[in-house]
């Protein structure tokens, strides 16, 4: 199954979930976003998901970030073996954890403001968990049935604030700034290896596969609910591949950060793809 939350066209302040099948749309009604909907009795989604009402196709729609309001928001940083070694860092031992907020969030094809604080803007294209049933202490074991689906990301970073201190949040949880969606993908539908790409005004600057990350996903939900209770909607962004603009030099031996006008897709196979411009 293939969800996403969508804008309503005469008042993109109100959203709703939706199934998507094919280039069609269907509102699941009575529900405001998807994570209102993955918050529901199994029976109530089920009776959604059946009843859901045909509300047009995909031409033109306008996506709404696929949780708006998530209990957690969390991240996880140095989690793909070549981006480890891009930074010049050893493999961890434990995940590293950072988290973001709701208002971070944004839609998949939203602008995306260059802040009038920082320049040294980053991408960081990422796989996204959304937390289904949730629980506490899961074993790896179970995790996958704590799992609702699978979606895109990117980790947009803001490096100068980021490396003020050694830790990150406050370089991390810029307003507006991380997309996640279109979609949410269920578990069913997605290969774990798949391949993520990144493209910065049509250049691929990253592509990895999903099945290189240090931790994986069951891993990394054992690890978070032993801390904390996941509850349904909570999002986990499990890190970047190599090739961000940390890691990079252009011919004038700077690093090339995003400015105004550049577009940034992040794509993964079967989950869909993004497209932001910065202004």
């Amino acid at each position: 199954m293939k969800l996403a939350t969508l804008r309503r066209p005469e008042n993109p302040t109100e959203t709703y979930a939706a199934v998507v099948s094919g280039n069609e749309t269907a509102e699941l009604t009575g529900f405001a976003d998807v994570g209102a909907f993955l918050a529901a009795p199994a029976t109530t989604r089920d009776e959604a998901a059946a009843s859901a009402t045909p509300s047009g196709d995909l031409a033109g729609v306008s996506f709404a970030t696929l949780i708006t309001h998530p209990s957690k928001v969390f991240c996880i940083g140095l989690n793909y073996r070549n981006h480890i070694l891009e930074t010049g860092n050893e493999l961890p031992e434990y995940p590293t954890v950072f988290t973001k907020f709701a208002d971070s969030l944004t839609g998949a094809n939203d602008d995306i403001e260059i802040p009038a604080e920082e320049h040294r803007v980053d991408w960081e294209g990422e796989l996204a968990i959304v937390i289904g049933p949730g629980g506490r202490r899961i074993s790896e074991a179970d995790a996958p049935a704590a799992i609702a689906g699978y979606a895109v990301s990117n980790d947009i970073s803001m490096r100068g604030w980021q490396s003020r201190t050694s830790e990150w949040t406050q370089g991390k949880c810029w307003e507006a700034s991380t997309p996640v969606g279109p979609y949410l993908v269920t578990p069913d539908e997605f290969d774990d290896g798949a391949t993520i790409t990144t493209k910065v005004n049509g250049e691929v600057v990253q592509q990895d596969s999903t099945g290189d990350l240090v931790f994986g996903t069951a891993a990394l939900i054992s690890y978070l609910s032993t801390i904390v209770t996941l509850r349904p909607g909570d999002l986990v962004l499990t890190g970047t591949p190599a090739g961000v603009a940390l890691g990079r030099r252009n011919e004038q031996g700077r690093h090339p950060w995003l400015k105004a006008g550049d577009v940034v897709e992040t794509e993964i196979a079967g989950l869909g793809a993004q497209r932001n411009r910065f202004v």
